[in-house]
């Protein structure tokens, strides 16, 4: 059996997948947050948020470039942690992972609606799953050249998307009903924060296949990380100055809107304007980049488990042709279209972001943990001003989930749930090679 990933990417291939996993929350559930706290709520709550994922993304190059392995957080758990955490970390991840790509299939289907509303919103994401789960099966060199072509697209059409908008920015709009619900509305507002940013850990599953993994996974988180912090201020100020926070969260007809930059775009220009039009038709590259960044992390992410027999062992095996997690990718994907049915993409979201907390949180400690236990382990990079970072990764992040659970304790009772559950099948039927 084939257990070997081809090297194939280079940091310029990095970067498009770091940007590309996670650019899709400037494009839609960040409004939601909105919603949630204002204008001020969501901004402070995505402040903490971006120093949470400064702060976790130079701890978890340390732990990507001493530990190049496609699990990512579930293999440096279960090396310092032992393999009880070590699967917890590795089914948090993989909810992450199967949970993030159906809520941006239902934004996709979305975006299109706007334009040809007699396309069906779950039957586009069903499709889209099958066309970019086939993409990601024939090899990981063609899926990130895609990437990266599509991540451009995205990113220069957010430029133009600020360079649009930001003229028609008014302080008093911005400024509108811009508090609502104090410290509460705040904590509410994080998991939609988050979204602003989550899945660059993506970065650490394809590790076993970079060129270069040592120098060039350093360079791939700190490049994307810089890259979509300013794209965060540049999206949040221009969308909500342009209108007001209302104007980019509710539909005309009150309902909760999966597509904040067109309803931007109509308070700046014609609905029947050529740049109303490029913003959804080259939009929807942004939704696939992250769409199909996701589904190549979470391939790779429930291949591990299953490769070492925490999971279903034909998981973990590779195309022999192509050299990619075939078996992993397909079963995701079928989970990925259940979830579609639905339909809440603010549930789905919250969801993905427990799992990504609880893999951010374990990481952390990994990280103290390794320097303790394993001091000579190769480390080619260090992260810096150590213990200080990632203790305040771990610290925010620990807030983070315990907040989200007192504001949406049925979906955290989901979670945790499937997480004990998961870890009861794991210690009945789980033997060792």
């Amino acid at each position: 059996m084939n257990t070997h990933l081809k090297k194939t990417l280079s940091p310029i291939l990095l970067w498009g997948l770091g940007v590309g996993y996670v650019i899709s929350g400037m494009y839609f559930g960040w409004n939601l947050g909105l919603e949630k706290g204002g204008t001020f709520g969501m901004a402070i709550a995505t402040f903490i948020i971006a120093i949470m994922y400064v702060c976790f993304s130079f701890s978890y190059c340390e732990l990507s470039c001493a530990i190049p392995k496609a699990g990512g957080g579930f293999d440096y758990a279960n090396r310092a942690l032992g393999k009880d955490i070590g699967f917890i970390t590795g089914l948090a991840q993989v909810i992450e992972f199967v949970f993030a790509p159906p809520a941006i299939a239902i934004a996709i289907g979305a975006y299109l609606n706007l334009s040809f509303p007699q396309i069906p919103i779950i039957q586009t994401a069903i499709i889209i799953y099958l066309i970019f789960t086939t993409l990601n099966v024939l090899g990981v060199k063609i899926a990130a050249s895609f990437e990266l072509f599509i991540t451009l697209l995205a990113v220069a059409e957010l430029l133009l998307f600020f360079g649009i908008t930001i003229p028609h920015f008014s302080a008093d709009n911005f400024t509108k009903n811009a508090s609502i619900n104090g410290w509460a509305g705040i904590f509410a507002a994080i998991p939609f924060a988050i979204w602003f940013f989550l899945g660059i850990e993506g970065l650490a599953n394809v590790a076993e296949e970079t060129v270069n993994p040592q120098k060039d996974i350093t360079k791939g988180f700190g490049s994307a990380m810089l890259t979509l912090v300013i794209i965060c201020v540049m999206v949040f100020v221009a969308s909500i100055g342009v209108g007001g926070w209302e104007e980019i969260v509710y539909k005309s007809d009150g309902s909760l809107s999966d597509s904040p930059l067109p309803l931007a775009m109509a308070k700046a220009v014609s609905k029947d304007s050529l740049m109303y039009q490029l913003i959804i038709s080259v939009g929807l590259f942004g939704l696939i980049a992250s769409f199909h960044g996701l589904i190549l992390a979470g391939g790779r992410a429930t291949m591990e488990l299953g490769k070492i027999n925490y999971a279903p062992k034909f998981l973990g095996k590779i195309n022999t042709k192509f050299s990619t997690p075939t078996n992993a990718l397909i079963v995701n994907m079928i989970l990925g279209i259940a979830a579609l049915f639905t339909n809440k993409t603010g549930e789905i979201i919250t969801i993905a972001v427990f799992g990504a907390l609880t893999l951010y949180i374990i990481s952390m400690i990994s990280l103290l943990k390794l320097r303790k236990t394993e001091p000579n382990l190769e480390r080619p990079f260090v992260v810096p001003f150590y213990p200080i970072l990632p203790i305040t990764a771990m610290i925010i992040g620990l807030l983070s989930i315990i907040t989200m659970s007192y504001f949406n304790p049925v979906l955290a009772l989901l979670y945790f749930g499937t997480v004990v559950l998961g870890y009861l099948f794991f210690k009945i039927f789980y033997k060792t090679k």
